[in-house]
Formats: C-alpha cells, sequence, structure tokens
C-alpha cells in the first residue's frame, strides 16, 4: 500500500496491528504505531484496542499501558486486551487489579475476559476470587460456554476444590 501510494486509515491499521501481534513482531508494530499517531487514530477504541492487544501479546506491557491510557472510551475488548497481557507476563496481581477496576468502571465482563482471570486465579491459587469470577458467569450466562467450563474446572482443581471441578464438569453438556 505504502509503495502505492495509498493512504492508511483506522480500518488498514486494524488488521496490520493483528498480524504483528500473532508474529510478535514488536518493530514493526512499533512502526505502525508511528502512522497511527501521524494519522491521529491512536485515540480510536478499535485502533487503541488492537495497539494494545500487540503491544502486550509482544510483552511490552509499558506501552500497551500507555497507549490504554490515551482511550478515552474503553470497552470490554480494550480491558480484555489489558488484563490478559497482564496474564500472559505473569503479572496476576496487576491483571486482577485491573478486572476489578474495569467492573468498577460499568464495563461487564465478556467469556474470553472471564476465562483470562479464571486462569490467573488458577496459577495464583486465588480460589475465593474465583468462585467470585464463577458467579458473575452464572449470571452472565457464559457458564454453558465449553471453553469457560474448561477454565472453571481447571481453576477448581488447581485450587485445590476437587468437589467444585467436579461438580461444574458434571454440567458441562459437552
Amino acid at each position: 500500500m505504502q509503495q502505492k501510494g495509498k493512504s492508511f486509515d483506522r480500518f488498514t491499521f486494524v488488521p496490520v496491528l493483528n498480524a504483528c501481534a500473532s508474529l510478535q513482531a514488536l518493530e514493526e508494530g512499533r512502526q505502525a504505531h508511528k502512522q497511527i499517531i501521524q494519522c491521529g487514530c491512536e485515540a480510536d477504541v478499535f485502533v487503541g484496542s488492537s495497539l494494545v492487544d500487540m503491544y502486550a501479546k509482544c510483552g511490552s506491557m509499558e506501552d500497551a499501558q500507555s497507549v490504554f491510557n490515551k482511550i478515552l472510551h474503553r470497552d470490554v475488548v480494550t480491558w480484555t486486551a489489558m488484563i490478559l497481557g497482564h496474564v500472559k507476563c505473569g503479572e496476576g496481581h496487576t491483571a486482577l487489579k485491573l478486572f476489578r477496576k474495569m467492573q468498577a468502571e460499568g464495563v461487564q465482563p465478556d467469556s474470553f475476559t472471564s476465562v483470562g482471570v479464571l486462569n490467573t486465579c488458577a496459577s495464583l491459587v486465588a480460589l475465593e476470587e474465583g468462585r467470585s469470577v464463577h458467579e458473575q458467569i452464572i449470571r452472565s450466562g457464559y457458564e454453558s460456554v465449553t471453553f469457560v467450563g474448561d477454565s472453571l474446572v481447571d481453576m477448581y482443581a488447581k485450587c485445590g476444590s476437587i468437589e467444585d471441578a467436579w461438580r461444574v464438569f458434571n454440567k458441562m453438556s459437552s
């Protein structure tokens, strides 16, 4: 596109950032970020979420946080990217703090957010926090989602609550 003189917009940058995230191509992602700043798209929720996700998947949580702070209207995707980035970097306590802050700001977690937080609870052996997330999952109707059920079983088992793990397992349809 650049060689043909075509201009970029927010719709162009999202797949480029997703590719950088998938390849963990941090330097290429930073180059794209510079162009995003030039276009004035950095605060756009879709571009911003993709930037946060790219930096988080590349292990650059400082850059992810910097972008996250500039996004005015954060949605569940933006919050989830930050939370999962901290999970990936082994910063479970920070991920849980962000999860609580997200909810305090009125953003409801989706199934992907819930699974990330359950994985954090499992790694931290945070059974009570995991039970709290499970209650939210039930209220949200995500308990029947297979990968959520898998994460619940895993979390309960790793936290030493085999009874709860079996209870969830036996409720799963597949």
